[in-house]
């Protein structure tokens, strides 16, 4: 199910022009593009800092303070999708070995946690966002 969720999130941004894909429609940092990248930032801080217990440094990109929300002029969708891959992919590798009922503590709030959580709490999340995705991608398909 963490798996169709990452592709449902993944086409709610797949096809968009570049300036569709970081249209503003709320007013928050939301927009199609930074969907996908915060989901790469709650691949790498579940799985691979606390699942795979990794340092920031050992992860395979940046934990961004802004949560992955902000995007860089120079970043492209197709950039971006390509990272998120590269973090879910990664994250893939990491619980691969890891029984289900194991337990890890977040770095950061020192909550204790196992991967079963871990997998239907990202399950939740990314449903959640390809949720938000389709309702930005209904309402840009409106305006065109």
């Amino acid at each position: 199910m963490l798996d169709k969720a990452r592709t449902d999130l993944i086409d709610t941004v797949r096809g968009l022009s570049e300036t569709d894909a970081r249209s503003r429609l709320v007013p928050s940092l939301t927009t199609p593009i930074s969907l996908i990248k915060h989901a790469t930032f709650a691949e790498r801080m579940w799985f691979q800092r606390t699942l795979g217990q990794l340092t920031d440094d050992a992860c395979d990109g940046p934990l961004w303070t802004h949560g992955g929300f902000e995007v860089g002029e120079d970043e492209t969708v197709i950039e971006v999708i390509a990272e998120f891959e590269r973090a879910s992919a990664r994250a893939r590798s990491v619980a691969a070995p890891i029984p289900l009922g194991d337990t890890c503590e977040h770095p950061h709030t020192g909550a204790t946690v196992s991967l079963r959580w871990i997998y239907v709490s990202m399950t939740a999340e990314f449903a959640r966002h390809a949720g938000h995705g389709d309702i930005l991608r209904e309402q840009i398909e409106a305006r065109r």
